[in-house]
Order: C-alpha cells, then sequence, then structure tokens
C-alpha cells in the first residue's frame, strides 16, 4: 500500500531541489535520490541538500535523502522500499546538450539504465503515478512553431534528446504492459535562484559582473521559452498530482503522439511566450546594473536556433499558469546569483 510519501530522484539538482522545497513546504513527505556527481560544481549540489535539511526541520515534514547511483538496481529498489510511495517524480539525469557529444556512455547508464529501474521499481510497488523529466531537445530538427507534443519527435539532434526520447517510449511499453501511469514533461528553458552552472543565465551572469565577454552563439538570435523554475515547479506537481489515464478518444489508425489507449501521457512545460535571448540579457544588465560585453559566434552543433512551447495541453489537464515576468524572474535570480557569490 503506497504512502502519502513522494519520492523524488535529483534532489541535489535545480528543478529538484525546488520542487522537494515546495512539496516539503506543503508538508508532503519526501523521500529523494541523487548522486551527487561532479558533472557541476558539486558544493552547489551540497549546499541545496543542506537548504533541503534545513527546510525539512523548519516545517517539520519528513525527509529522507538517500545518497546513490540510480542505475544501481538494488538501490533503486531499497529507495522504493523505504517511500513505499504515493508519486514518483524522476528528474534525475544526466543533463547538457554539449557533454552528449564527448560523454555518450554516461547518458546511457544515468538516462536510460536508471530508467529501466525507476520502470521496474514502479511495476513491483505499483505505484500509483510516475511523472518525469524529458526534454524540448526532443524536438530536434521540427522546426514547426510553437513544438506541440501532437508532432512527431523522431529526428534528435544530439545524443541527449535521443536518450530522452527512448525514456518517453520505455514509459509507453511499461504503461501500455503493466498499467502504470506515465507522464512526460518536456522541459523548456528553466531559469532562477539555484540554477545551474552549465545554463545561460549563469554563464551571463559570471561574465557581465567580470567584464568578460558574453558568448552568443547563432550570433546572439536564438529565442528561448525561458520560463521561471517557480511557475516550473507548479507545473510539475500539478502533473504530479494528476495522474495519467488513457484517452478514450484515441485511434490506433491515426495515433496521437501525446497520449495512448495505455495511462501514457506527455506534456510540454514551459512559459509559451518565447523571449529574444538579446531581451533576456538586457533583463540581466539591468537587474545586475552593469552591461555586458558581447562576443558573437555562429551555431553550435546540436543546438537548435528557437524553442517555443505550446502548453496549453498541460493548462487544460493541470489548470497550470506559468505568469512570473521577465523582468521580476531575472531580478530574484540575480538577487541570488549576487549574494551566494558575494559578488
Amino acid at each position: 500500500m503506497a504512502s502519502q510519501t513522494a519520492l523524488v530522484t535529483g534532489n541535489a539538482g535545480f528543478i529538484g531541489f525546488h520542487t522537494v522545497s515546495q512539496l516539503l513546504e506543503s508538508g508532503t513527505p519526501v523521500v529523494g535520490v541523487d548522486v551527487v556527481n561532479d558533472y557541476y560544481d558539486v558544493s552547489l549540489k551540497e549546499n541545496r541538500l543542506a537548504q533541503l535539511d534545513k527546510m525539512a526541520q523548519a516545517t517539520g515534514t519528513p525527509y529522507t535523502f538517500i545518497r546513490g547511483d540510480l542505475a544501481d538496481a538494488e538501490l533503486v529498489a531499497e529507495a522504493f522500499e523505504t517511500a513505499s510511495p504515493s508519486r514518483v517524480i524522476h528528474l534525475a539525469a544526466q543533463a547538457g546538450v554539449r557533454h552528449s557529444l564527448e560523454a555518450p556512455h554516461d547518458y546511457v547508464q544515468s538516462n536510460v539504465v536508471a530508467f529501466l529501474n525507476i520502470l521496474e521499481a514502479c511495476r513491483a510497488h505499483q505505484t500509483p503515478h510516475l511523472t518525469y523529466a524529458s526534454t524540448s531537445s526532443v524536438y530536434g530538427a521540427n522546426t514547426t512553431m510553437p513544438f506541440s507534443e501532437h508532432d512527431g519527435v523522431n529526428h534528435p539532434l544530439q545524443f541527449y534528446a535521443a536518450t530522452k526520447r527512448a525514456n518517453e517510449l520505455m514509459a509507453h511499453s511499461y504503461s501500455h504492459l503493466f498499467g502504470i501511469p506515465t507522464t512526460a514533461l518536456r522541459f523548456f528553458t528553466v531559469y532562477g535562484p539555484w540554477g545551474r552552472p552549465d545554463m545561460s543565465p549563469f554563464l551571463f551572469a559570471k561574465a557581465i559582473l567580470a567584464g568578460d565577454p558574453l558568448k552568443l552563439f547563432n550570433n546572439g538570435n536564438h529565442s528561448r521559452d525561458f520560463t521561471y523554475v517557480g511557475d516550473i515547479v507548479e507545473g510539475v506537481i500539478r502533473a504530479s498530482d494528476t495522474i495519467a489515464a488513457p484517452n478514450p478518444d484515441w485511434n490506433p489508425a491515426n495515433p496521437d503522439p501525446a497520449s495512448s489507449n495505455a495511462p501514457y501521457r506527455v506534456y510540454n512545460i514551459g512559459s509559451n511566450a518565447p523571449v529574444k535571448l538579446m531581451d533576456f540579457i538586457a533583463a540581466l544588465e539591468k537587474a545586475l546594473g552593469k552591461k555586458g560585453v558581447y562576443e558573437k559566434l555562429p551555431l553550435q552543433p546540436g543546438d537548435v536556433p528557437d524553442s517555443h512551447a505550446d502548453a496549453s495541453e498541460l493548462v487544460k489537464a493541470t489548470g497550470y499558469k506559468p505568469d512570473t515576468p521577465l523582468e521580476e524572474g531575472v531580478a530574484a535570480f540575480a538577487e541570488w546569483y549576487r549574494e551566494y557569490y558575494r559578488d
């Protein structure tokens, strides 16, 4: 019998940290699992974990952290035994588009083997709902804007995206074979306090404050569906609370990629309001009180020029509504950055 506990993987990561914070604040017991690898600054991850410990103590909400590798099937089984979860929110992954060009084996272990272990544990424990992180990168060579879950996504442009698309296919097979409700969330560009140092907002803030050139790939002509992390977390939790169900109108003769006759759903999660990269930088310059110096460079391998989420399906299913204005979100990120790095 499932408890009311949430099992959240990747809770030392950016989105996982904020998701667990929100769950603890709402009184939901959490068991978190993270390997705390060195893909980026380990001290940032450790400080996130320390913040979660403080929040659990302050709120009195039960919280257990398990440090370990989800590619280890025994560790995953033990985590599920500890949690007996009513929901699983799987946010752990090896992220990073460019790193996947250099270390593809890391992505198979962290994104494919680990995900299989999560699915197997969900099957063994008859988990009521698995919500997991996919990515907007699965849209790959598709240039139809805005990106829709109802479009095909079989042309990934880098290996990271291929592994996340594999997760969606693996989840569907388990939903079909074993009736496990699964929901994929295709994240777009998430930013905010406690963000990842390899992401553009972090890199831009560091360069602006140091007076170093901002590297603007594609000559700065990108647009991205920048979404504030608080809005993203609201969507993650709402999606987790909305258990995936079969689509009664699903037609096998004309199959909709976003749903199924199994309890399987795929949603975009983003702001549905793309921002030009130079506008984002202008908001960051304003928040930091300093202008940047630009170095314009060509488009990098694996990058897509633009992203735009059609998030209407998630809005319709859960009531999710991202509403943090860009300047407000960027100001919150800039304030955290300066305080954290004493800059």
